[in-house]
């Protein structure tokens, strides 16, 4: 199987400039551009570029698949909505990273996967499915770096007695955004639901007054006038920002480290595993049981036409014809275990023989007969032996 590569940028803030779409197409003459987005896949090549360097330089989105099973995911922050340290409490390991480059905060989000399973997976629509969390955690909403923290604890990046960060309200009701990159993250469902055990919803709207009113007056009017010139959306995510802040101080007091919330992942996976055998198992038996009443009705239809079945596989077996060979096969089958339940084994097993002497030059259907196990199975010394005796007579 041939590599294949996808790559995808996005401008999200600001668009770029006639000047860098120029530099970008110099860097590409196949690729998608556009004043926000580049977009191109390698079957043989690979990007002319760093995507570390683009991100700091153009785009504020990057998404890379390739089908050898790396998932990897960049998000670039102006450094006044997402503190760096905030940002490395939780991406901890090398499949989630924070750095600060100028003005901006980047955080990238690896996962790698040899098995396989996303040889088919082209990279398109990750990057529009994934790229609302940047909105999210820029108004303060963690839950997406919590879950980042959560890939590193599985792939052990992170000291099995290490303290956890604030856990966010809402884990448990992830959106479709989140729920996308715990895929594209692989993170194991049984890991997020023990970690997500307990933690509260979001605020209701009775909580939210009261937090709204505990803020400082001057952090208020500050915000308002911010809101009434205009600048709504900043000071939106810095008000959510605030208030999600005390929200997460107020949850910091989880004392479960990685190592305990592995095993408690490993003892749901256990559990959910044996109630999965159980079911399976149940199944099978209803299956089973199924199977076995069809058959019976089979049979007692064809104690009714025994006579004309065995005439029916005469003529089948004289016709030298693979498919009726293969039918024939079927119903021999069909006969004996029939005899079997009227106790007349033996006679079915004379019958069979004298089908196979005398049609013993069919090599196939004989072949046929014996992986059928309608033939007795020979002793090494009787194959040797018959060997011999096959062999051609010399002067």
């Amino acid at each position: 199987m041939s590599e294949y590569q996808y790559y995808e940028f996005q401008a999200v803030d600001r668009p770029l400039s006639e000047r860098q779409r120029r530099e970008l197409r110099a860097c590409s003459t196949r690729a998608t551009i556009t004043s926000t987005r580049f977009v191109n896949h390698y079957e043989w090549g690979d990007l002319k570029g760093d995507p570390r360097a683009w991100m700091e330089k153009y785009f504020d989105a990057f998404l890379y698949v390739a089908n050898w099973g790396t998932h990897w995911l960049m998000l670039r922050f102006p450094r006044r909505v997402l503190d760096l340290r905030t940002a490395k409490r939780y991406c901890r390991g090398k499949s989630a990273t924070a750095t600060a480059k100028g003005d901006f905060v980047i955080l990238s989000f690896d996962s790698e996967d040899e098995s396989g399973d996303g040889w088919d997976d082209d990279g398109t629509g990750w990057l529009s499915s994934l790229v609302s969390l940047r909105a999210d955690i820029a108004a303060g909403n963690y839950r997406a770096l919590y879950l980042a923290w959560l890939r590193c604890v599985q792939m052990g990046e992170v000291h099995s007695q290490a303290r956890q960060p604030p856990v966010p309200c809402g884990l448990g009701t992830l959106t479709a955004p989140l729920r996308a990159f715990a895929d594209f993250l692989r993170i194991d469902p049984d890991l997020l639901a023990v970690a997500s055990k307990g933690i509260g919803k979001r605020m209701t709207r009775e909580q939210l007054d009261r937090s709204v009113s505990a803020l400082p007056a001057d952090t208020m009017s500050d915000l308002l006038t911010r809101f009434a010139a205009g600048d709504s959306q900043s000071a939106q995510a810095e008000l959510l920002r605030r208030l999600r802040a005390r929200d997460s101080d107020a949850l910091d007091t989880d004392p479960r480290t990685p190592a305990q919330l592995l095993a408690a992942a490993k003892e749901r996976t256990d559990e959910r595993q044996a109630r999965e055998a159980e079911r399976a198992a149940a199944e099978q038996i209803r299956r089973d049981r199924a199977e076995a009443a069809t058959r019976e009705r089979y049979l007692v239809r064809l104690a009714k036409r025994e006579a004309q079945t065995w005439r029916h596989v005469d003529a089948l077996v004289v016709t030298r014809k693979q498919s009726n060979y293969d039918e024939a096969v079927r119903l021999l089958k069909d006969l004996r275990d029939l005899a079997v339940r009227k106790g007349r084994a033996s006679e079915v097993r004379l019958r069979i023989r004298r089908l196979r002497n005398e049609h013993g030059r069919k090599l196939t259907l004989v072949e046929r007969f014996r992986k059928a196990g309608l033939l007795p199975t020979l002793s090494e010394s009787t194959r040797a032996r018959l060997a011999i005796d096959t062999r051609p007579f010399h002067t």
